[in-house]
């Protein structure tokens, strides 16, 4: 094949988007197939991406960008620096732009030789976890158990936040008034998302906890945009009010064998919820960590209540299975990849 056709089809279901923006740009009850050539080919975080030279329903070449899921997560589903070279002849189904722009997210992919190249985050694989791997105590990594999600589990940080926020008229507002496709956008220029969000992104990144000499700290840290945290654990209370750190400031103590962290003093985020709701300077976050299947997984539930945006509070719970094996290594936040999505 050199070029071909661009046909649309529907589909009656969406599928999740597991990225660092929400799909309110992208079509996701249509899918769009195209075929032609790849220009190019880029394994980067939070998205890879690729280009495709097709020929539009009109008879003109076009190239076409193609939105993955970020490099970590893509390694994870088998590709490497070689799944595509420049020239490769392709057929992709893309979840297109709403705005009409040549770029959608990849939903599926076909080489020319007729091999398939996995394209769903959802099928993600990893190692298996040693059935003999145990944890005493919370520290280590941890990653979501698939298989206890919540049959009704919308996926994804901002439509689960959708489903279970009840906002305040300031909330809607902000909500309403919100484009991450603007510099209002953390994102757009790396910036992590704070709790609960790396509890979220478990769905794909691991968490580690790790104990610090004497346990007077823990860290806890999100394989997602390398998200770091520090909880104090020596009896210390909040500062006051007015002093306000990105992550919050958080405090921890045990509680009949489970791990309890209080964070407050938020300093103000756009969207941490990836939907436009922002963190006020009255948010609280309270979660709760407990070993359960001796020490194979790990329970953890937050509590959540920012009353300037959300009305009353947020509970949340799911399980994560203990994944020593699990790969940590960083995440690296591309400047570039991280903008490509924004409309020129």
């Amino acid at each position: 094949m050199k070029y071909g056709t661009i046909i649309a089809a529907v589909y009656l279901l969406a599928t999740p988007v597991f990225g660092h923006h929400s799909d309110a740009a992208l079509n996701m009850e249509s899918v769009v197939t195209i075929e032609g050539a790849v220009t190019e080919y880029s394994l980067r975080n939070p998205h890879a991406y690729f280009t495709v030279d097709a020929i539009n329903e009109s008879g003109e070449q076009v190239e076409w960008t193609v939105q993955m899921a970020s490099a970590l997560t893509m390694r994870r589903l088998g590709w490497t620096r070689d799944s595509l070279s420049i020239g490769d002849q392709v057929i992709v189904g893309v979840n297109p732009a709403r705005d009409g722009r040549f770029y959608g997210l990849m939903d599926s992919i076909e080489k020319d030789d007729g091999s398939y190249l996995e394209a769903s985050p959802a099928r993600v694989s990893r190692p298996e976890s040693d059935a003999r791997a145990r944890a005493s105590t919370v520290e280590g990594r941890w990653i979501v158990d698939r298989s206890r999600l919540a049959d009704d589990y919308p996926g994804g940080l901002d439509q689960l936040m959708i489903r279970e926020l009840a906002l305040t008229e300031k909330g809607k507002i902000a909500e309403a008034s919100y484009s991450q496709a603007s510099d209002e956008n953390p994102e757009l220029l790396c910036i992590t998302k704070p709790t609960p969000a790396m509890i979220i992104y478990t769905d794909l990144y691991p968490m580690e906890f790790v104990f610090n000499e004497g346990e007077e700290t823990i860290t806890v840290r999100s394989q997602y945009f390398d998200q770091v945290r520090t909880v104090y654990m020596d009896g210390r209370e909040h500062p006051a009010a007015v002093e306000l750190f990105h992550e919050g400031h958080s405090i921890g103590r045990r509680e009949d064998g489970d791990l309890i962290i209080d964070t407050t003093n938020f300093a103000y985020h756009r969207s941490p919820y990836q939907n436009g709701v922002p963190s006020g300077s009255q948010k609280h976050v309270v979660e709760r960590y407990r070993l359960i299947d001796d020490g194979a997984r790990m329970e953890v539930e937050f509590v959540l209540e920012d009353p300037e945006y959300i009305v009353g509070t947020m509970t949340y719970s799911r399980q994560l299975l203990y994944s020593p094996q699990n790969d940590m290594s960083p995440f690296n936040c591309d400047l570039e990849s991280t903008r490509r999505f924004v409309p020129d």
